[in-house]
């Protein structure tokens, strides 16, 4: 018995303004991570630089998340962010990097990027005291978008 084939996705490829204006709009986004052999997507605030670049802030609660350990494993990461209007109205903006930590000594350089338009879910406000607060940086390597042909 032949495997059942599904009809390809229609979409429109976005351009590079079309990529920075959704990334711009956008706020939170799924960061896929691995250690070498499990896979690891979890939800996450962004800032965008405006550029090549993405800032994460991962926030620790207990002696060191499993988001931590797997970023600091993670050769090269995958972040998805999109919006669903409808089946008829939908846009995505797909890439893959490089991770890193950044310094504290370079906290200044992405403070405005993560005010400009991260997004956090109020349980952060009501979580036990934070142990640390990290910042990453991803470094585009590839991206592409896709839209509804709305």
């Amino acid at each position: 018995m032949a495997p059942e084939t599904h009809a390809e996705l229609q979409g429109i490829e976005m351009d590079g303004r079309q990529i920075d204006r959704f990334l711009r709009s956008q706020g939170f986004g799924v960061l896929s991570l691995t250690d070498g052999t499990e896979a690891y997507g979890v939800p996450v605030s962004f800032g965008y630089d405006g550029g090549s670049r993405l800032f994460f802030v991962f926030l620790r609660v207990g002696e060191r998340s499993k988001k931590e350990r797997f970023a600091e494993r993670t050769e090269k990461a995958g972040f998805t962010t999109y919006e669903v209007v409808s089946k008829h109205d939908w846009r995505s903006v797909v890439a893959s990097g490089r991770l890193r930590r950044v310094a504290d000594d370079e906290w200044d350089d992405i403070v405005e990027a993560i005010g400009d338009n991260a997004w956090y879910p109020s349980l952060f406000s009501e979580a036990e005291p934070m142990q640390d607060i990290q910042a990453w940086e991803f470094q585009f390597e590839e991206i592409s978008g896709q839209a509804s042909d709305r």
